[in-house]
């Protein structure tokens, strides 16, 4: 299994949702986070006075596949995140020891 953690832009959460949906992933947590990369934030103006955003609000997708499913998500991801322009996001990968659902005890991939 594996742990697939995607950063996008808020304005693409619906689209990669139902992407998600499509290919088969329903379940996945999604929390609203601040960051910058090669962006590195922008100014602002406000009442008069110029200031610097220097955290840009995006939106981080957390979901738990099994392997045969990473490539088919990230592809998903990938295909519907990106606009080309900077600050579309990364994915990050990783391995899951196990997953374990606490309302059953079931485990492995039917805890998916």
């Amino acid at each position: 299994m594996k742990k697939i953690e995607a950063i996008i832009k808020p304005f693409k959460l619906d689209d990669v949702k139902d992407a998600l949906n499509e290919v088969g992933i329903h379940g996945m947590t999604v929390t609203e986070v601040k960051g910058f990369g090669r962006q590195k934030g922008h100014t602002e103006l406000y009442r008069g006075a110029e200031y610097v955003v220097e955290f840009l609000p995006k939106i981080k997708i957390e979901a738990v596949v099994s392997d045969e499913d990473v490539e088919k998500v990230i592809e998903t991801i990938l295909k519907t995140a990106r606009t080309g322009n900077i600050g579309d996001g990364k994915i990050f990968v990783y391995d899951i020891k196990e997953t374990i659902r606490i309302r059953t005890g079931e485990r492995g991939k039917e805890a998916i």
